[in-house]
């Protein structure tokens, strides 16, 4: 299998890769801040940089939860990042007909954990020849996400990630277990710690996901000194005002200190 990820890895650095922004496109302006904030820390460090947004959030509690601002007019938006920053971009598909029109926007086409088993949209986005990021579910053993991956490899299409984004304890909580870690390594795809979904406190009596943003930098140090390749934060100004995810996103200003902490982490284990 392949473990090479064109334009990610960051051969001189040897550092980890990162993918970061906010949950959803919320417009215009916020995705700018972020995205240019996000860039100068990146470049600043030597972290490979990876602009992530969803134009859609397909899965959520309410009916009455936002869900975004129309697919087109967020993809639009990703696509000015991607040209006017030079910025790869990350999102997320949720059925196998988004695929090839996704895919004219963004460079890695991420499949959702809840739809990690999905194959009609495994083998859509393999289709695609896109770099395709798989979540693992919060329900499967790392050891099942070789056969996630086997399906988009076997549609002809190697350039596989994976992500860990911890696994359910109970109806309210999540767990990270770092053996995750080396063991999807072990597959030979380059493995990313989702370092503020996994700590998700989910199926809220009120249909609001809470969270534990306090403990990111506690993630995000065991995952880098486990042997992540790639960090997955979702970021954003003003947390409290995020319309998805706001409860478990890592304040803006506070990722730069993070991000440092990381990278001597890095340098200390490799």
């Amino acid at each position: 299998m392949i473990n090479t990820i064109p334009n990610i890895k960051n051969t001189k650095s040897n550092n980890f890769f990162l993918l970061a922004g906010p949950c959803v496109v919320e417009g215009e302006a916020v995705v700018f801040e972020i995205a240019e904030k996000v860039a100068e820390i990146a470049n600043k460090l030597k972290i490979p940089y990876i602009f992530k947004a969803s134009y859609r959030k397909a899965n959520r509690s309410r009916l009455d939860s936002f869900t975004g601002i129309g697919d087109m007019k967020a993809l639009k938006i990703l696509e000015k990042v991607k040209t006017q920053l030079n910025l790869p971009i990350v999102t997320d598909i949720h059925t196998a007909q988004e695929a090839e029109m996704a895919a004219a926007y963004a460079d890695i086409l991420q499949i959702p954990a809840f739809l990690c088993r999905q194959t009609d949209l495994l083998v859509a986005a393999a289709k695609t020849g896109k770099i395709i990021n798989i979540k693992k579910g919060q329900f499967l053993a790392p050891e099942s996400m070789q056969f996630a991956a086997q399906k988009v490899v076997e549609s002809g299409n190697q350039k596989v990630m994976l992500t860990d984004r911890g696994t359910m304890f109970g109806y309210g909580d999540i767990i990270v277990d770092f053996r995750s870690i080396p063991k999807m390594k072990a597959t030979g795809f380059p493995v990313i710690m989702d370092i503020t979904h996994s700590l998700q406190q989910p199926n809220t009596a009120s249909g609001v996901t809470g969270g534990q943003p306090e403990m990111i930098e506690t993630i995000g140090k065991a995952a880098i000194a486990t042997g992540a390749d790639g960090i997955f934060i979702e970021t954003h100004p003003r947390p409290q005002d995020a319309k998805s995810d706001g409860a478990n996103m890592l304040q803006l200003d506070l990722l730069e200190a993070l991000l440092t902490k990381l990278v001597k982490i890095r340098k200390a284990v490799i």
